[in-house]
């Protein structure tokens, strides 16, 4: 399974109040009146079973009971602690005997963000229900230079397409949007593919929360305007760019059509779904038109940014090359493995994976959590951190990171490369 940390970033930060589990109840009762109230949008309720977790002490706080017994009552909600074995994370999970929507603490102060969250989680929660499969497909391109060009370009010009006043220059600018668009997957071969993977499965949730936090006309284009230039500073945009795109073509494309969202599958391609919902068609030559048109979107700033950027991460790229590839390093082989990491500041290592800056990692020889860095393997088949530095029986310590070894397993360092892998109790090469 694989868990984001979560992408709200007014969460972060903030401090509940004293009462705040005599609130707990007043937060469920508030998504299920918001739930009930836009059922239309998906023909059904997507209230359901929730987790709230407080990160440090992994306390839980659900609406429904579990099966596991792990659940104890307490006045009209269930408390208890969640097990190490598994991750923290906005997600949905399935644990102690069902499916639930896990949504980490504090909740937003702001009653409109905290609903778009929780909604979003539980459209996770029924998303293989509704017909979505599960994807999170790599978008490295989106790290590279011209890649973050285009797609700023594409969010610039849809925040004024959200803020137009009038329809005629919300269309002008949602052609140029879908431009920037077209001509950044014309650089990248596979990127219209991966691309579209990610935005049917974070895009359509986030596009699902937006509907049911019912903010109005003004607020909602505060929401995407403030939203897209504070995405603007994450350190990299491969996991995180779904949330800010589709829920923008979304919300513009549900104010004409309040049931678009219904004829899209798993293989919609959704650019040209909202190509011709928009009645939109885009030039041949995109190169020339993108071209023309990017000054009117913060072009020259841009791509003066994005070339400075691009120095710095050829420096961090060759960095993180000699620190998990080039010099003696620890391999971890996944067997049955549960992920949860931030999406925001991922760095590709082209064909070698990418590196985590935070990740934790449950399997069956144990946790690794990492707060200095870690690179997964392409196919998420392997994690590798640098090589150990201490131990204390089964707490095996390194640069920035942990791992608690379970039962049967053990460390063992290959003297002839000097690297460490993680092998079963018994099991000598």
């Amino acid at each position: 399974m694989i868990a984001f940390w979560g992408i709200t970033l007014q969460v972060a930060g903030q401090k509940q109040a004293s009462s705040f589990r005599d609130s707990i109840p007043f937060y469920f009762n508030e998504i299920r009146l918001a739930a009930e109230e836009y059922q239309a949008l998906w023909n059904r309720n997507l209230y359901g079973a929730m987790l709230f977790v407080e990160p440090r002490t992994r306390e839980l706080f659900a609406n429904e009971p579990d099966t596991g017994g792990v659940l104890k009552p307490a006045g009209d909600i269930y408390v208890g602690i969640l097990p190490d074995t598994e991750n923290i994370a906005n997600t949905a999970i399935n644990w102690s005997g069902k499916k639930w929507a896990m949504i980490m603490l504090p909740l937003p102060r702001d009653k409109e963000v905290r609903i778009n969250l929780l909604a979003h989680e539980l459209f996770h929660k029924a998303q293989p229900s509704l017909g979505f499969t599960l994807h999170n497909a790599e978008n490295n391109h989106l790290d590279k230079e011209s890649g973050r060009i285009y797609l700023r370009l594409e969010l610039e010009a849809l925040k004024k397409a959200v803020g137009s006043p009038t329809s005629q220059e919300q269309q002008e600018h949602l052609r140029n949007a879908l431009a920037f668009r077209k001509y950044r997957r014309l650089l990248y071969s596979g990127a219209d593919t991966t691309e579209n993977l990610l935005e049917l499965n974070e895009g359509i949730a986030e596009f699902t929360g937006e509907i049911i936090s019912g903010r109005d006309k003004k607020q909602a284009a505060a929401h995407f305007i403030n939203g897209i230039d504070k995405f603007f500073g994450n350190p990299t945009f491969v996991r995180s760019f779904a949330y800010y795109t589709i829920p923008v073509y979304g919300y513009l494309l549900y104010k004409r059509n309040r049931d678009w969202n219904k004829e899209i599958t798993t293989s919609t391609d959704l650019t040209a779904y909202f190509m011709d919902a928009f009645n939109i068609r885009v030039p041949a030559d995109l190169e020339t038109v993108t071209e023309s048109i990017a000054g009117n979107y913060n072009g020259e700033t841009i791509m003066k940014e994005e070339a400075i950027r691009e120095e710095k991460r050829k420096k961090l790229v060759a960095g993180y090359r000699r620190r998990f590839i080039e010099q003696p390093h620890c391999e971890i082989q996944f067997e049955k493995v549960s992920i949860s990491f931030d999406p925001r500041n991922i760095v590709p290592l082209e064909d070698k994976g990418s590196v985590y800056p935070n990740i934790r990692v449950t399997d069956a020889w144990g946790i690794l959590t990492v707060e200095g860095g870690a690179l997964v393997a392409p196919g998420w088949d392997r994690i590798l951190v640098t090589n150990p530095t201490g131990a204390d029986g089964k707490k095996i310590t390194g640069d920035g990171w942990t791992l608690e070894l379970a039962d049967g397993y053990t460390l063992e360092k290959d003297e002839e490369s000097g690297n460490y892998k993680v092998a079963r109790t018994g099991n000598k090469p």
